[in-house]
């Protein structure tokens, strides 16, 4: 699959499972929501004491498993590297990846403090890889 393909995928669909690697090696699994910005990477929102967070820092390697609402319709696989942004500069990355999944929020303030207090960062990942590329 071509990557500007599936980050036109993400752009439309946010549902998403993200792997990362335990210190292990084994696959730790999360449900997330996904977007993409207008450089192309994908964008995650996460908390700050998070496994996801804490694999990330120690193995940046990432895959995302993005699927429609209807989840039995159209799917894409994406693979990058992250780089986790921490507040405060992550706030302005947040605020536009609750835009392009959410729109306008009612309030900013109320939101920015949450962000705030749930300790969020911003997961941005450079994507490398789409797929599939066979149907079976």
């Amino acid at each position: 699959m071509d990557l500007d393909d599936a980050r036109r995928f993400l752009a439309e669909h946010h549902q998403a499972v993200m792997h990362t690697y335990r210190e292990d090696g084994s696959p730790q699994l999360s449900p997330v929501a996904v977007t993409v910005d207008d450089e192309g990477h994908a964008m995650v929102s996460t908390r700050e004491t998070s496994v996801k967070v804490t694999n990330l820092d120690r193995d940046p390697r990432t895959s995302l498993c993005v699927f429609t609402d209807a989840f039995y319709g159209g799917w894409v696989r994406v693979d990058g590297t992250a780089e986790v942004l921490h507040l405060p500069e992550a706030m302005d990355e947040l605020e536009d990846y609750f835009r392009r999944i959410n729109g306008e929020h009612p309030d900013w303030e109320e939101y920015r403090a949450a962000m705030t207090s749930e300790r969020r960062v911003l997961v941005r990942i450079d994507l490398t890889d789409a797929g599939p590329d066979v149907a079976g």
